[in-house]
Parts: C-alpha cells; sequence; structure tokens
C-alpha cells in the first residue's frame, strides 16, 4: 500500500521542480531577448548580399580596463555578381582608419547609416576572389544590444561580446545576415598579459608575450556565422574536463571568474554526461574537433557562441539548452528569424529531454504540463513568425512561442512518429550536407521527417506550426460489447487561424480491478467515433496522461454502461460516394445486408461488412443489417 502522504510529498516535489525549470526557461528567453532589444526595425541588408564571406582574421586589442576596441579585419571573399564596391556592417560610432587590398590603399566611406563602403581597384567578376585588410578603432555603442560590454566581477575588469543577432557590427566590419556562414575564422587577442582571453575554437599555439601584452590565436575550422562569434577578456580560473570516448576525445575548457569556480564546479562536472546523451540520440558533437566549453559573462542569461557557451550562472538546465544549440543554431542555423523555432525551441526540448533520461517521466511529465500551461495561457500565437514579426524582439524571443510551444510541437512530433523515426528524421537533418554547418528553414525540418515517417506531415505543420492556437477535447468512452470502447472524439479551436487540429489523441483506461491500458484515437475530425479494443471493462478514463500534446481543459468521460446493439452498429462514411462500412462489436456476428432505395425497393443484398455503392443513385438509402440478436435498421446519404 502506498502512504498518502508520501505520494503527497512526491507530487509537490514534481511539482516544485517542474517550476523551477518552467521558470528557467523564461529567464533564459528573457535574457537572450534583452541581449537582442534593438532588432525592431533591422532589416536584411541587401548591400551585403552579393559577395561569400570564405575566411576572417580578425585581429582584436583590448584592455578589460577600458570600454574600447582596436581591430584589424582580413577579410577573403568571393563574388557572387559583378562588384565594384563591397559593403559591410559597420557600426558609425567606429572610425575605419585604412583598407587595403595587398599593398595598395582603397577608398571608402563610412555612410552614416551603419555601413562600410569599399570601392574596389577594379571591377570584381562573378565567381572571383580577393582579400582585403580594414584597420578600425573606437568605442562600440550601447544602443540596446549589449554586444560589447566592458563591466568588473569581484573588482575585476572585463569584456565580453554577445551579437544575437545583430550586434556584431557595433565591434567589427562584418556580414550579419542569416544568408553566409564564414567558412573559417583565425582570432588574435592582445591584452594585458595578467589576462585570459577567449574565443571560438582551439588555440594552435601557446599566447606568445610581448612587453606588458600577451597575444593569444584562436583558431576555429567550422563555418559560422558573425552572430556567433565571440570573445571575452578577464582574469578568468580555467577548469579543464574532457568528453568523448576514445578516439574521439574531446576537450571541455571552462573559464570562470575565479571567486565562482568552487561553487559552480559541481554544476559543470554535469557538462560530460549531457554531452554524452546528446551524443547518443543525435550525432557525436558537431565541434568534437576542437572543444566546448563555457565562459562566464556578466549577462542574466546564455548565449550558445560556437564551441564556447556564455553564461554567468550555472545550473543544469541552462548549460543543456545552451549546449543543444551546438546541434541545432550553430551546425545548423535558423535560416530566417521567422524560423528561430529551429534553434530555440530544440535547445529548449534538449533540455526537456535531459529531464526525462536524468529525473525520469514523472519529472519530464510535470515539465511538459508546465509548458502547457503557460502556452495555453493565451489563445493565440504561432511557432512561426510574420515577416512583421521577425523585425519585433520581443516576438522573436518569446519564450511562450519560440521557446516552449516549439519544444511542445516536437514532442508532439515525437509522439505521432515514434520515437525511431522522430530521432532519425533529426539525425538525417543534421547530417543533410545541404545543411550541416548551414542554414536550414522549417520546410527543410518537415521533408526530413516526412521522408521517415513515410507520409506528409503538411496537415500537422499548418495546424501547429504556422497558425495559431490550440485545442480543448471533450471526448465520451463507452465499453461497447465483449472486448471493445467506442470513443466519440469533439474538439473546439481556440483561435480561428485553424478548422481542426489533426493529432493521435492519447487516453489511458482503468478498470475495477487495476487493469490499465494506453490507447491512442487518431481523431481527423469532429464528432468521430472510434472503437478499440479493450480486454477488460472499462471504470475511468485520463486523457494524455503523459502530456504528449498541447490542448487546455480536455475532458473524457465514460458514457452509458449498458450495451446497446442498435446504438453499437454505424454506418459510415456517412454520406458516402465509392463504399461503407458496417461497424458493429465483435462479438456479433453479421448474418445479411439488405439495400432499399427510398421507394422501399431491393437493390442490394449481400453478407459483407465492406460494400460499394458507386453504382447506387445518389439520395437516401435504407439498410437492413441482420444479425444472429436480430435485424437493426440503418440509413445513409450516397453523394
Amino acid at each position: 500500500m502506498k502512504k498518502p502522504y508520501l505520494l503527497l510529498f512526491f507530487f509537490s516535489i514534481t511539482a516544485i521542480f517542474a517550476q523551477k525549470n518552467f521558470n528557467k526557461t523564461r529567464e533564459i528567453a528573457q535574457a537572450e531577448m534583452k541581449a537582442s532589444s534593438g532588432v525592431v526595425g533591422f532589416m536584411a541588408n541587401p548591400n551585403t548580399a552579393n559577395y561569400d564571406i570564405t575566411y576572417h582574421k580578425l585581429e582584436f586589442t583590448l584592455n578589460p580596463t577600458v570600454k574600447f576596441i582596436t581591430g584589424k579585419v582580413t577579410t577573403t571573399f568571393t563574388a557572387l555578381s559583378s562588384m565594384n564596391t563591397i559593403t559591410f556592417d559597420f557600426a558609425n560610432q567606429l572610425t575605419c582608419s585604412s583598407v587595403k587590398k595587398g599593398s595598395t590603399n582603397l577608398t571608402f566611406v563610412e555612410d552614416n547609416n551603419n555601413q562600410l563602403i569599399i570601392t574596389l581597384p577594379s571591377t570584381m567578376a562573378a565567381g572571383t576572389s580577393a582579400t582585403i585588410e580594414i584597420n578600425y578603432s573606437g568605442t562600440p555603442p550601447s544602443n540596446g544590444f549589449d554586444s560589447f560590454v566592458q563591466t568588473t566581477h569581484n573588482g575585476s575588469p572585463v569584456i565580453w561580446t554577445l551579437s544575437e543577432p545583430f550586434g556584431a557590427r557595433d565591434w567589427w566590419p562584418c556580414k550579419q545576415d542569416l544568408n553566409d556562414k564564414v567558412n573559417s575564422i583565425d582570432v588574435y587577442i592582445t591584452a594585458p598579459s595578467q589576462y585570459i582571453a577567449v574565443s571560438n575554437g582551439v588555440e594552435p599555439e601557446a599566447p606568445v608575450i610581448s612587453g606588458s601584452n600577451k597575444t593569444t590565436h584562436f583558431h576555429h575550422g567550422y563555418p559560422i556565422p558573425a552572430y556567433l562569434i565571440a570573445v571575452a577578456v578577464t582574469n578568468y580560473s580555467v577548469y579543464n574536463q574532457t568528453a568523448g570516448t576514445f578516439p574521439n576525445e574531446y576537450p571541455i575548457i571552462n573559464y570562470i571568474y575565479p571567486e565562482d569556480l568552487a561553487s559552480i564546479q559541481p554544476d559543470l562536472d554535469q557538462t560530460p554526461a549531457i554531452l554524452e546523451l546528446y551524443s547518443n540520440l543525435f550525432e557525436i558533437y558537431p565541434f568534437h574537433n576542437e572543444k566546448y566549453g563555457h565562459a562566464q559573462f556578466g549577462w542574466g542569461g546564455g548565449m550558445e557562441h560556437t564551441t564556447v557557451s556564455f553564461m554567468v550562472g550555472f545550473d543544469r538546465q541552462l548549460i543543456a539548452h545552451e549546449m543543444g544549440h551546438q546541434w541545432f543554431g550553430d551546425k545548423v542555423t535558423c535560416g530566417s528569424w521567422k524560423d528561430i523555432w529551429l534553434n530555440e525551441g530544440f535547445a529548449t526540448y534538449l533540455a526537456d529531454l535531459v529531464i526525462e533520461n536524468f529525473d525520469g517521466n514523472e519529472a519530464f511529465v510535470a515539465d511538459k504540463q508546465s509548458m502547457i500551461d503557460y502556452i495555453t495561457s493565451a489563445t493565440n500565437g504561432a511557432v512561426y513568425l510574420t515577416d512583421a514579426q521577425a523585425t519585433n524582439v520581443d516576438r522573436i524571443f518569446s519564450s511562450r512561442l519560440s521557446y516552449d510551444k516549439g519544444a511542445m510541437v516536437l514532442e508532439m512530433l515525437r509522439f505521432k512518429l515514434g520515437d525511431a523515426a522522430f530521432f532519425q528524421g533529426l539525425k538525417n537533418y543534421l547530417a543533410d550536407p545541404n545543411l550541416a554547418y548551414k542554414y536550414a528553414v522549417t520546410a527543410d525540418l518537415q521533408s526530413h521527417l516526412e521522408a521517415v515517417y513515410g507520409s506528409s506531415l503538411t496537415e500537422f505543420f499548418n495546424d501547429w506550426i504556422y497558425n495559431q492556437g490550440y485545442p480543448t477535447y471533450t471526448i465520451t468512452a463507452q465499453n461497447w460489447g465483449a472486448g471493445q470502447a467506442k470513443f466519440v472524439v469533439n474538439q473546439t479551436q481556440s483561435d480561428p487561424s485553424v478548422t481542426y487540429f489533426e493529432m493521435p489523441i492519447p487516453v489511458r483506461v482503468y478498470g475495477a480491478n487495476g487493469e490499465q491500458a494506453d490507447l491512442v484515437l487518431d481523431n481527423t475530425y469532429n464528432g468521430e467515433e472510434i472503437i478499440k479494443n479493450v480486454p477488460f471493462t472499462i471504470t475511468s478514463v485520463e486523457f494524455d496522461p503523459d502530456r504528449h500534446i498541447i490542448a487546455k481543459n480536455s475532458t473524457v468521460t465514460l458514457g452509458n454502461q449498458n450495451f446497446d446493439l442498435n446504438n453499437a452498429i454505424a454506418i459510415y462514411p456517412n454520406p458516402a460516394t465509392d463504399a461503407v462500412h458496417i461497424q458493429m462489436p465483435t462479438s456479433s456476428t453479421l448474418e445479411k445486408v439488405t439495400v432499399y432505395n427510398n421507394l422501399g425497393q431491393k437493390i442490394m443484398e449481400n453478407s459483407s461488412l465492406d460494400f460499394s455503392v458507386s453504382s447506387l443513385a445518389t439520395g437516401v438509402h435504407y439498410i437492413d443489417v441482420q444479425t444472429a440478436e436480430g435485424t437493426f435498421h440503418k440509413k445513409f446519404i450516397k453523394k
């Protein structure tokens, strides 16, 4: 016997755990949103669309005591069309001192529209490549992005960057639209020698000390968008770990404020296990030839800079969220801000998978319930953004829609497809050479999931991703003869953009002697009657006990227990065009079916539950269903 107070204690702890994780997801979203404030009104820059960047050499001189940057950016690019000038995104507050192509000085203009426009020495034909060097300096702006911050921690100075989505231009000349990834980068950070510098990738050689300064070189050999390039400089303590298994071991390098290392270390010690989980579920860590790690900074959330996630507090869900981005967001990056859920919904769901695998199903269910409650706290809202919403930072980083609803849509796809097809589809998505280390849009994910599912998912994506709201189900159940039960499914929608949410519905049925069975009702229309085999008499029914689907205030009621054979026999589809089926309990035996027209004339006779009506005239027809228990009279309409 289970003691009630122990059960209540368990559910109380589970609820507290779910609420903690629910609040953490909102904190992550709000921090990422705040980091991007200022995106409103920014559109993709058409002046940077005519070239492809293949390489950056980024040389920065920084002193964490001063908010100032001196930089030299050497860029190799290929013309996509004939071009006489090249334009970079470049903050008005920065000053370019020179531009060179080889030994030739080039003319340039800073146009007060956050652009650096460089005149090339001659016209470049499409397909040709060139390398230019830009020297600049200045105080990066504080315009709401917080993309370049100079501050202190425990009295020590620190500089860190956070560029998502459009803040890279605040501290270096770049191309920051979601249409180009730099094939590889080398980053050289020169700073006073007492400080430790951090960036993407690995250090190919030891730092070089020159006088009072030290230059640290990082190389990142994977394609990377501008917003994921980052630097930080302060008096870090370095905590090293190892992940992976031979021969694919790789380092985890953590850069932590020295005053916090002792308290943070137990949280960091969870990192290898999470990396192993994600590698087992999806594929080996995408940047395993380099490193993974963390760098502490002064923001209230986290940022998934490739190979080194920046964060201030270190708890398991935040570590899991930012790490999840290394697969979904860094390796495969959303191809527009309308598709931001491909980054944030996935990272949220991967953190949920950590709960499922490390804490068990009860904690996972409680976490999903918290997300469902938040998603359904408003009646509208789609996962996918409109063009107008994609310039609104509050909407891009909506914790309710981009994060939680995006995550729950993935849970629904997993339930609909089954684990094997769902995870294989995601593996194929990550491995697709047209997407891997490149950009993806929602249609790319759909096509990969359809390929393993074997059927169209257009209805699902229209209902749950492109359109708005959620359903409320009203389901009645009835014991329906020996070994069967009938369910009648009705649904209302919270938003008129969806006429009907088609989704398999999980229910759990219980018997008087402790029997239990999980059923799935494949529901596609309102009022649908679904017969299921149940090897016991149902005494109660529970709707979606494991919280697989987004729904609110849904109910399942157990109807009249008395078996009524006349009501148990049904004709469908009704109206019909080509064929009909007679639905009846398995305990009854069909003897004969007779069909009459509306004049009472017999026009057909057979002994099958399925028969063609294509030859019948349109209009009302009557059927006598003869069984061992008697004859039952039905009617149907031929269309």
